[in-house]
């Protein structure tokens, strides 16, 4: 048996009361994670499926998703989370992608759960074969199907796009590695922690950071929706005070968006007892984060509990977590060498970049140039990790890929460095916009552009234009509520220009201004640039 399932097991049955509460606001129901494996189990006798079946499951309520995962595991299965179609979904075209996704993962069935059971009609137009969550109840498996530490526990979508999907598959030795790793470097304490999350269950930090995690080591889990966090994000502040939360974790966007809303909100919150508010899975602003410690403050937010963190699905979640109780850190480097040194050099002014922390307990990273050599301190280059959370490859549409070299090395394909140990991400490589000889990042060119008052925060894009060639440009592509309003467009377009020469000395070679909900976004709600350029 895998240690996962195994530590799994032991949780389940310690008698401990601890779990996970979910329905909230509306209906909130709590159910110890030994109840949720009596559960399991009979879900799990009801599936019948051999060891090693790639188990998809579509669904959005965490109390169905719960049960529903670990009876696969239980099974000796895998599961995979398909991407959820939203009101805007053509849904013909979801079920062709989706069918892709099944027909790479080699799976030929889907768990259905609410609110997607209403799909049921489209899957059987399409021949997706199904079983609706709520509908399994066997006689509850006897003992778990014996799995290798190398089997596949998990096989995560990667926020790409959907019709050309890629699955990262994480082994039941990567998911234990990692966990072990987050639980020494967060300090997970079982007995106080209680972890309050809204992030979808089809993203590697819902999932893994914020399902499986204290599922795993039995942790008190307080589990929303993303829809119930966008339709009121000060939901997020009344579950931490009145479920005296002490760990919690999102994208940079979601703090942005919940500064402005505690900013203005009369309500009484008390976030003092937050120890942990992780920032990860895109770049971190240290402007929004400073906007929300702000804000926070006259509800006893401390600004030492914010958690800057680097992750991928690739290293299964998390990769470096910053020392804990210092709150956000930053490095500034002279901009100029920078660019066209690669060289982090320490200076008074110039840009400001998180300290994300050293690799996590059983990983490690290293810079190397171009040319795969290994690079110093404060040296810019592309960063790889290395370690037992470390995927062995992912699924593709043309087949498996390898994800590491000889020595076990994988290439992130982000752009940074190392300085006293810790880990500095500047960028992804494939997003950098060269021009003159210079290394232009395009958050900084994002960044400017979200500092105009008018264009929606989170939603600008840089653009590459003529990639690679020798006149390589860029462009801005910004979301505004006054698209409609030809005089204010302009008047915006003159302004996010001025900021952006400001910021990194170049002017765009355009400026677009589109409507709320226009730039593309993978399902997890990251910004697409590639596909932005359709929009110049």
């Amino acid at each position: 048996m895998s240690q996962f399932v195994d530590m799994m097991l032991a949780t389940a049955t310690s008698g401990r009361d601890r779990g996970i509460t979910t329905g909230e606001p509306a209906a909130p129901v709590r159910r110890t994670w030994s109840e949720v494996h009596e559960h399991a189990k009979r879900v799990a006798g009801a599936l019948d499926v051999p060891a090693g079946t790639a188990i998809a499951v579509l669904a959005g309520e965490p109390a169905s998703i719960a049960p529903a995962v670990q009876a696969a595991w239980l099974r000796g299965g895998s599961v995979t989370m398909l991407h959820q179609p939203t009101a805007r979904t053509d849904l013909a075209e979801w079920a062709e992608d989706t069918l892709k996704v099944l027909s790479m993962i080699g799976s030929t069935l889907v768990l259905l759960g609410r609110p997607f059971d209403a799909l049921a009609g489209v899957l059987d137009e399409h021949g997706i074969a199904y079983r609706k969550i709520d509908d399994l109840d066997g006689e509850p498996i006897a003992e778990p199907v014996p799995v290798s530490e190398d089997a596949t526990a998990l096989l995560q979508l990667t926020s790409g796009s959907t019709a050309d999907p890629k699955a990262v598959r994480i082994t039941h030795g990567n998911l234990m590695s990692n966990a072990l790793g987050m639980r020494v470097a967060a300090g997970l304490d079982p007995e106080h922690d209680v972890m309050v999350s809204w992030l979808p269950l089809f993203h590697d930090m819902g999932m893994v950071g914020f399902l499986t995690v204290p599922m795993l080591f039995g942790l008190e889990l307080v589990k929303v929706t993303p829809v119930d966090f966008l339709s009121r994000p000060t939901l997020w502040a009344d579950l931490i005070t009145r479920h005296k939360g002490t760990i919690t974790a999102a994208p940079n966007f979601a703090y942005a968006i919940v500064a402005r809303r505690l900013a203005s909100s009369t309500d009484t919150f008390d976030l003092s007892t937050m120890r942990l508010a992780l920032n990860g899975a895109e770049p971190i602003d240290p402007a929004a984060v400073k906007l929300f410690t702000d804000a926070g403050a006259r509800f006893g937010l401390r600004p030492e509990s914010i958690l800057a963190a680097y992750g991928m699905a690739e290293a299964t979640l998390g990769v470096a977590f910053a020392p804990l109780f210092t709150g956000l850190t930053v490095d500034v480097v002279d901009a100029d060498a920078l660019e066209t040194e690669h060289r982090a050099v320490p200076s008074p002014e110039g840009r400001a970049f998180p300290l994300l922390g050293p690799p996590l307990p059983g990983l490690e990273v290293e810079v190397v140039d171009d040319d795969g050599k290994l690079l110093g301190e404060r040296e810019v280059g592309e960063l790889r990790v290395r370690g037992a959370a470390v995927t062995p490859g992912y699924l593709t549409v043309d087949g498996p890929l390898a994800t590491q070299d000889a020595d076990g090395w994988l290439n992130t394909g982000d752009i940074g460095y190392v300085v006293d140990g810790q880990v500095v991400v500047c960028g992804r490589r494939k997003d950098v916009i060269i021009m003159g000889g210079r290394n232009i990042y395009p958050t900084d060119v994002e960044r400017a552009a979200c500092s105009v008052e008018g264009v929606r925060a989170g939603n600008a894009v840089a653009v590459r234009l003529d990639a690679g060639t020798q006149r390589e440009r860029f462009a801005v592509v910004v979301e505004s509520r006054l698209a409609d309003d030809e005089d204010a467009v302009r008047d915006l377009t003159k302004q996010i220009a001025a900021r952006v020469v400001d910021a990194v000395g170049l002017r765009p070679f355009a400026v677009v201004v589109q409507p709320p909900g226009t730039l593309p976004k993978t399902p997890s709600g990251k910004l697409r640039r590639s596909a932005a350029a359709a929009l110049v």
